[in-house]
């Protein structure tokens, strides 16, 4: 996926996204499987944790996850949350596709720093 590509999104976001993973896919590979990565799906609101004045939680929470691949860990909870009967996903569904949320997940794919493949394994 080229910059091109995502900012026919219709967001410079994008490509300032996409710029960053391309330039933290190196210190990546010098740390690949030696990075945890941790995703606590608690509290979670369609808004940004930077927004100043987010929207209140919209869903249940869902549970803590974690990985060794960021792309799988994020594809991960995106999939439970699509997956979920949870009241308030459709909301949280909506916002995240109207803002091009895969983006950013299917452009790490593609510049390999880690996959869209991964085993949930519950631990309780």
């Amino acid at each position: 996926m080229t910059a091109f590509a995502i900012c026919s999104k219709g967001s410079v976001f994008f490509v300032i996204a996409i710029s960053f993973i391309m330039s933290f896919s190196e210190f990546l590979d010098l740390y690949k499987n030696k990075i945890c990565y941790i995703n606590v799906m608690a509290n979670m609101s369609v808004d940004c944790d930077c927004c100043s004045k987010a929207e209140d939680p919209c869903i249940e929470d869902l549970g803590i996850l974690a990985s060794l691949d960021p792309v799988s860990i994020d594809k991960a909870c995106l999939d439970l949350v699509y997956n979920s009967n949870l009241k308030g996903k459709e909301h949280f569904i909506e916002r995240v596709e109207s803002r091009h949320g895969l983006v950013t997940i299917e452009a790490a794919s593609e510049l390999k720093i880690g996959s869209t493949d991964y085993e949930l394994v519950e631990i309780k």
